[in-house]
């Protein structure tokens, strides 16, 4: 009698300690929310703070259809892609030109990329830049 009534004194201390004990909600997660793409005419920039680019920085690879296909952490394509730009007009490289504004639309006369486009740059649209 002695064994059971320790035996059911174990169970009631081990109920106590896993059933009866305050609920942990710890919880640990590392990420970051860029949120969601920016509404530009012709493209953003692929690096932070990925504001839009102007007209003339992006090559025709980067556009199918006529539509700016994305760059930075919206961009989705193959791992080898790697497409041509000026960044003459990135703010970084000095241009302090005029920038669409979020949510304008382009004009028919720029549904791609100017024809006599020569980019200085190769990039990957995941911020990698590399040599031409």
């Amino acid at each position: 009698m002695k064994k059971f009534k320790l035996f059911a004194l174990s169970l009631v201390a081990a109920g106590v300690l896993f059933l009866g004990g305050a609920k942990s909600q710890a919880q640990i997660s590392v990420g970051v929310d860029i949120g969601p793409a920016p509404d530009c005419p012709y493209g953003y920039y692929d690096v932070p703070p990925y504001d839009c680019a102007p007209y003339g920085y992006y090559g025709p690879e980067w556009f199918n259809g006529g539509v700016f296909i994305g760059v930075g952490p919206w961009f989705h394509g193959p791992d080898h892609f790697r497409g041509h730009v000026d960044n003459h007009f990135h703010p970084d490289h000095g241009y302090h030109g005029g920038f669409p504004a979020r949510g304008e639309h382009r004009t028919p006369e720029h549904m791609s990329p100017p024809a006599h486009f020569k980019g200085n740059e190769v990039r990957d649209g995941r911020g990698h830049s590399f040599r031409k």
